[in-house]
């Protein structure tokens, strides 16, 4: 193949700039990104090898994922990747791309269940999606046995591949599920996760091209963005082993709504709201006895 005399600041500034014009803030760190998928290397050694590396199929690809991002499509879907918590999660539109805030619920997950120093800590995934929060646990964890619901039956496919990719399937059974239906009375965890459609309809006509591209069951929620969440909370109780706690993310101004709604639930007996770097609570945790 024909290796081009290639320019690499010149070709990034151009490209970024058809993004920047598209009303696409990061451009740069986009092209950077596309240009790391294309050649798969490291940022390092883009810059260092990539004017010898790039030649004319490498260009036309780049041509055709910048035209189809500067629509305003997800580069994630896109490129069929997005990173959380360190790894390369395979993502299609079946499932929504995840966002660094589930990073939070996480790491609040961890530090929960290693606490508790448990042997073998059960833990419930409410809406598995593509799987960052399973795989990413049964990943972190020493041991677990997490259970993954999700409604979407695509989307269960996406997060069996990605448990196949990155590991942790071994740990995680997979269920087809509208909120905790597909559980028997009986079955009891130590932790309840979600990251739950909490969007209303109003707020749902504001959102940027890329969140609109996400499947709107994995956003929008009845009452006014709170049906889902109040489900949860009305439910978990029912699934939560002594001492278990349900962990969920919340919109950016639900956290007094939220308050209200586990104030009339006994079952409960202390809240604690989480920030995110942006200062907004975002997550939000929740004792039974």
């Amino acid at each position: 193949m024909k290796q081009l005399p290639i320019k690499l600041p010149l070709l990034i500034a151009k490209q970024s700039q058809k993004l920047e014009d598209a009303g696409i803030d990061q451009g740069l760190a986009e092209v950077e990104i596309i240009l790391c998928y294309i050649l798969n290397v490291e940022r390092l050694q883009l810059y260092l090898d990539g004017d010898k590396l790039l030649n004319d199929d490498h260009l036309k690809k780049l041509d055709e994922i910048v035209e189809k991002r500067a629509t305003r499509y997800p580069l994630q879907y896109i490129l069929e990747e997005a990173w959380f918590y360190g790894r390369s999660f395979f993502v299609s539109p079946a499932v929504m791309v995840p966002t660094p805030e589930t990073e939070i619920l996480c790491e609040s997950a961890m530090g929960f269940i290693r606490c508790k120093n448990l042997a073998l800590p059960r833990i419930l995934d409410v809406g598995v999606g593509s799987g960052v929060i399973s795989i990413t646990l049964a990943n972190e964890l020493s041991d677990c046995s997490i259970t993954s619901l999700d409604i979407s039956e695509d989307a269960i496919e996406v997060a069996k591949k990605n448990a196949e990719k990155l590991g942790g399937k071994d740990k995680i059974e997979f269920r087809q599920s509208d909120f905790f239906s597909a559980l028997k009375p009986d079955e009891k965890f130590d932790l309840i996760l979600s990251n739950p459609p909490y969007i209303s309809n109003e707020e749902y006509k504001t959102l940027s091209p890329e969140v609109l591209a996400d499947p709107k069951i994995s956003l929008v929620a009845k009452d006014d963005g709170l049906g889902a969440i109040e489900t949860l909370v009305k439910e978990a109780p029912n699934f939560l082993g002594k001492g278990g706690q349900l962990m969920f993310e919340i919109g950016y101004n639900q956290a007094e709504r939220v308050s209200k709604l586990t104030e009339k639930d006994p079952r409960y007996k202390s809240i604690v709201q989480i920030k995110d770097l942006n200062d907004i609570d975002r997550v939000v945790i929740l004792a039974c006895e």
